[in-house]
């Protein structure tokens, strides 16, 4: 997945949705990493592909996401 890819499949994450990735390449649980309530950041100088929960910021090697789980908008879930 190139990182425009995964810049686009991410682009709904606004602070509503929690975010599941599995990376390929890399052993055990170290492999998935969860976010919750993941907000993707814009675009910067340096163009790497980045999420935020508020209170911390993961930099994603766009290369080696092998999926993308993405929820619910949260505030969906709320009204049903």
């Amino acid at each position: 997945m190139t990182s425009d890819q995964l810049r686009k499949a991410l682009s709904d994450c606004k602070g509503l949705r929690d975010v599941q990735l599995c990376f390929a390449g890399v052993a055990d649980a170290a492999a998935h990493l969860t976010i919750n309530a993941a907000l993707l950041v814009p675009d910067e100088e340096d163009h790497l592909v980045k999420l935020t929960d508020g209170r911390s910021e993961y930099v994603l090697d766009a290369d080696r996401v092998a999926w993308v789980k993405l929820s619910a908008e949260q505030s969906a879930l709320a009204t049903h």
